[in-house]
């Protein structure tokens, strides 16, 4: 029972990585969400990017979306810091084009399930 009371306050006592609080972790989320929209303009003008303004809108979308049952305050303080660096290395230009295109990746080609695909795809 000790053992159990003590992982439990330890569980409670646990810092914030950023945000105090849901909703802060909310508004940092926005601000990222429209930050990167901001930017995407300029992201597929300097990569020229064979994808329109408005697919790589929905591509940002889908990721936040893909997200959005997180509730851990910390978790979503990591995908935003994480989500930070990532705007940055792209405004920046310090990525190169197939790493932006590798957003696409998943959605255009979905992986194999039969062992035939597998195998024919090289996948082990």
């Amino acid at each position: 029972m000790a053992g159990r009371e003590a992982v439990k306050r330890a569980v409670q006592q646990v810092r914030p990585i950023l945000s105090v609080d849901r909703e802060e972790a909310r508004k940092r989320a926005l601000n990222l969400y429209k930050a990167w929209y901001r930017q995407i303009p300029y992201i597929v003008m300097d990569y020229d990017i064979p994808m329109t303004v408005e697919q790589c809108r929905d591509k940002l979308r889908e990721e936040f979306v893909k997200h959005r049952n997180v509730t851990d305050i910390r978790v979503i303080d990591m995908l935003v810091i994480k989500g930070q660096m990532e705007l940055k290395e792209s405004v920046e230009i310090w990525k190169q084009k197939g790493h932006i295109m590798r957003y696409w990746k998943e959605s255009q080609e979905p992986k194999p399930t039969d062992f035939l695909s597998k195998f024919i795809q090289g996948v082990n």
